[in-house]
């Protein structure tokens, strides 16, 4: 009771005093400071559970890789069953529960409200998949700590959608500026993910919570940037033709890394039970880990060994050790490396894994691109291209084209490095990588489960109008069904002479639709008695122009039918059978209604 009574008096205060605009950035602020805390958290429990394991892998020679995977996804199994008990997010579909597109179906469909206990599950699942040796990144769960966090306080402080939606949208931006060190790539991520306008209104807060995470950052951890890189082969003009190849090949590889994340889900779907699904995904990953060392955890170390030009170290202890004089042995090694680097990413997501999809990516992309300067470089042709260079704008080739981040990919590898002096390469390769994706899939692994569902704000105000939109709003149920065996006259007396309708829909004994009846194909046969007994229903009936699927079609679908077909009113069908109608003019009105509230 007292605390009530503490925030009661303290929104009163803050009602007299403090005006809407300066109150934001205050809880940007508190935002900014408390998502920068949670990666700091994040990072350090992750760090300090793969130091204690180092020395085990080591002394065992590897041999450790088999057991680390499947005891870290055991624990995390552990921990949802005994201590969870209960889904993180219970309304969003299974296949959304991953950091970003349930965050994004949260916004959507529940006004941004998540649980409080998203804030510190994160904080434990992800540094016990991470530490023992899960293929995946810290981004993610630190993004949905840091969402959790703003959701709940935004709840506790009755702070409106629009205004909760901005504030997760901050803790975005200020984890992925604390984590990288990151400050624009964060707020231009936030901006592209979550679809914001680009305004004023929206930048500054962004911007306050970067600055502030990445300060808390800083003084945790220090000032050393993720990477220490310096360029030192500039860009020229004839290096053009090399970094084009290499966008081209960051975008299929992006196309690769999309095909086989979804494939990989959809093989473990197979599986009934997560138990299942933890003993195979383990023991994938094992196997992958102690033939591919680098596949460990994050990945990190080993592109920080590629920009030094040691793939020795990058490569670490494999069978095939006493090849490696040899460059094209090691090329392919690289080149399997990055094929490998996904499957074991998604393996570890599909076992019950938590974590990331950035920094895997970006470590893919690193392989990849130091693959195609090695072989650039290696084919007697005289060529000779950075692999330093490569490996950095690979890493945001792949990013462009797995996420569709173009300008995330390339203000984050700049940020990341400490400089800008690539920023032209860097353009080009994202720009090409992102083109031969965009065009090929129009979804990313974030968003196409939630497009095919109707489910996905984009930067389209007209979509998102007609996305947040239900149909269940606008359908209409005042019509009297009439059934195909009554009479003319039972026609007119049950139905037409009681309804204030001009239209009737034709059902069956179990509902099932058949057609409808326009009051305009029988007005002037409503005075020929002749026909009263003579004639049935199922003489008149037709089908409609087109009909709309309830579990199936989207708003944006339901406007294309009535477009498409003219009419100004189509049935609803729900399972099968009849539900009601949805009138043109009814839709509009609910349009322009949306539009107005979306647009305050």
């Amino acid at each position: 009771m007292p605390k009530h009574k503490s925030l009661k008096r303290f929104l009163i205060l803050r009602y007299k005093y403090i005006s809407q605009k300066n109150y934001v950035y205050l809880l940007c602020i508190v935002v900014g400071l408390m998502v920068g805390l949670a990666s700091v958290a994040l990072k350090n429990i992750t760090f300090a559970i793969e130091k204690v394991l180092e020395q085990g892998i080591v002394v065992s020679e590897n041999q450790l890789y088999f057991i680390l995977p499947f005891i870290g996804l055991f624990l995390v199994y552990l921990f949802r069953k005994y201590l969870i008990r209960s889904e993180l997010v219970p309304s969003v579909p299974s296949f959304l529960k991953r950091a970003i597109p349930s965050l994004l179906y949260s916004l959507l469909r529940q006004k941004g409200l998540l649980s409080y206990k998203l804030i510190y599950h994160p904080l434990i699942l992800a540094p016990l998949t991470v530490g023992f040796g899960g293929s995946v990144g810290l981004l993610g769960p630190a993004i949905t700590s840091g969402s959790a966090l703003s959701s709940n306080l935004s709840r506790l402080l009755h702070v409106d959608k629009k205004t909760r939606t901005l504030l997760i949208a901050c803790a975005t931006a200020g984890a992925m500026a604390s984590m990288f060190k990151s400050p624009i790539a964060g707020i231009v991520f936030a901006i592209e993910v979550f679809s914001l306008d680009l305004t004023f209104v929206s930048l500054l807060p962004l911007l306050i919570a970067s600055i502030c995470s990445i300060l808390t950052s800083y003084f945790f951890l220090g000032d050393e940037v993720l990477f220490n890189f310096s360029v030192s082969d500039n860009f020229s003009i004839s290096d053009t033709p090399f970094y084009i190849i290499l966008g081209i090949g960051t975008g299929i590889a992006s196309l690769y890394f999309t095909k086989i994340y979804f494939a990989i889900y959809a093989f473990f779907d197979r599986f009934k039970t997560r138990f299942v699904k933890l003993l195979v995904g383990g023991l994938a990953i094992g196997i992958m880990l102690y033939f591919i060392p680098p596949l460990y955890g994050e990945g990190l170390s080993f592109t920080r060994d590629l920009f030094s030009g040691d793939y020795l170290s990058a490569l670490g202890a494999n069978p095939f050790d006493q090849y490696l004089n040899n460059v094209w042995v090691v090329i392919v090694l690289l080149l399997g490396f990055s094929l490998f680097k996904v499957i074991a990413m998604t393996t570890t997501f599909a076992a019950g894994g938590v974590g990331g999809v950035i920094v895997p990516t970006m470590v893919m992309g690193s392989a990849l691109g130091n693959v195609i300067a090695k072989t650039l470089n290696s084919l007697g042709l005289g060529l000779t291209v950075s692999e330093a260079n490569f490996t950095l704008v690979g890493m945001a080739g792949l990013i462009a084209g797995v996420i569709h981040a173009p300008l995330t990919a390339i203000f984050l590898i700049a940020e990341i490095t400490g400089g800008y002096a690539l920023f032209v390469p860097l353009m080009i390769t994202v720009a090409i990588s992102y083109m031969i994706t965009k065009n090929y899939m129009e979804h990313t692994i974030y968003t196409r489960e939630l497009a095919e569902r109707g489910d996905l704000l984009t930067h389209d105000r007209d979509k998102n109008v007609l996305t947040l939109m239900r149909l269940e709003s606008v359908i209409e149920r005042n019509f009297i069904p009439l059934h195909p065996k009554m009479t003319f006259g039972e026609m007119l007396h049950e139905g037409v002479s009681k309804s204030t309708r001009n239209l009737f829909p034709v059902t069956d004994s179990d509902n099932q639709f058949l057609g409808i009846i326009l009051l305009d194909d029988i007005r002037e046969l409503l005075f020929d008695q002749k026909l009263y007994d003579t004639t049935f229903v199922e003489d008149y009936l037709h089908n409609p122009p087109n009909v709309i699927n309830f579990d199936e079609d989207s708003m944006q679908t339901v406007m294309d039918k009535f477009q498409s077909s003219g009419a100004w009113n189509l049935p609803v069908l729900k399972n099968g059978k009849y539900d009601g109608f949805v009138s043109k003019s009814k839709l509009l009105t609910a349009y322009r209604r949306q539009l107005i509230n979306f647009n305050k």
